[in-house]
């Protein structure tokens, strides 16, 4: 490739979707990180794409909803052209509901589901009879919705950037940056704009829950990868001193995640991880325009609803670097 048409700085899942999404339109794309791909949060465990409630129905609740919604396609075209297994599956959620007041809630978001979630997904109350993989509920009934999904993000990035590299592209770890520009530059790409950064921790357990739900609760996500192992995380610390280091932080997310889900108790620690999200003042993604870098854009702050929101924030970006065409809601812009 001579010349790039799109350069994208960043090779986190929001950069990469969208070289990606750049790329299967044609263009000629150039990806630029000088850590390499995935070397951010996108390099993670957890791998959570998980739903805002539906009630309260607002912008970024409806463009997560349709990027959700357009996920399972979105990865099954890039592990076909990577020939990689992103572990994605849409195997739903299950959250246990505390008492009385908890399940007439939840059952007016069944009913609002119903409403906004077009008939795509359902959001339920249902029994928590089955022990096998279920968390304890105190109401004895627990949420089922069906529009989670969960996927293996390190696996994923990298597959993205392999699927940039099968279309035609080129992610390096330097040079110089070509045509338009996109800067998807995590954690301290958000503090250039006045955003932060929020570490999180998390572990991956040797436990095969394989095409199980994932759960929730106590804050905590836990993950049953498709490769026999179980992701748990995480901690939202705005205030660290290393952004890569694991303490008694994880240590105390472990033990909630047994107290609350015992069927884990006494399985194996893998890996213990640690990284820093990026995230906007509003929480919401930043995209478009760069504010400090003139015609020049940004796709940034992902947050904990990255993964969630990449294949849509992919085809946005897209449409408006190559067309023109601004699809991006007023919240997201910078």
């Amino acid at each position: 490739m001579a010349t790039a048409d799109v350069t994208v700085m960043g090779a986190g899942v929001f950069g990469l979707s969208v070289a990606y999404a750049c790329a299967r339109r044609g263009a000629a794309v150039r990806v630029i990180d000088p850590h390499g791909v995935a070397s951010g949060s996108s390099g993670g465990l957890v791998g959570a794409l998980a739903p805002h409630v539906p009630e309260n129905w607002n912008e970024k609740k409806a463009f997560q909803f349709e990027s959700l919604i357009m996920a399972e396609a979105f990865w099954r075209d890039v592990a076909g052209l990577s020939g990689v297994d992103v572990g994605y599956a849409r195997s739903g959620r299950l959250q246990p509901l505390a008492d009385d007041r908890a399940v007439e809630l939840a059952r007016g978001r069944a009913d609002t589901a119903a409403e906004l979630w077009e008939g795509k997904a359902l959001w339920e109350v249902v029994s928590s009879d089955d022990a096998n993989w279920m968390p304890p509920s105190p109401a004895g009934l627990v949420v089922h919705d069906t529009l989670s999904a969960l996927i293996h993000p390190r696996r994923a990035t990298r597959a993205l950037a392999d699927a940039v590299v099968a279309l035609g592209g080129q992610v390096l770890d330097g040079g110089d940056p070509q045509g338009k520009v996109v800067w998807a530059t995590g954690w301290p790409g958000m503090q250039e704009i006045g955003g932060n950064g929020v570490k999180g921790q998390a572990a991956l357990l040797r436990f095969d829950a394989a095409g199980k739900p994932q759960l929730f609760a106590d804050a905590l996500h836990i993950i049953p990868h498709g490769d026999g192992t179980v992701a748990v995380g995480s901690t939202s610390e705005r205030a660290f001193d290393n952004p890569f280091s694991t303490d008694e932080a994880l240590d105390d997310v472990l033990a909630r995640a047994m107290l609350a889900f015992p069927i884990l108790h006494g399985a194996e620690v893998l890996e213990r991880w640690a990284g820093v999200r990026p995230r906007s003042k509003s929480r919401a993604p930043v995209l478009g325009a760069h504010p400090l870098r003139d015609g020049e854009f940004i796709a940034n702050g992902g947050f904990k609803i990255g993964f969630g929101m990449a294949p849509k924030v992919g085809a946005v970006m897209a449409a408006l670097v190559l067309d023109g065409d601004d699809q991006i809601p007023d919240g997201f812009r910078a």
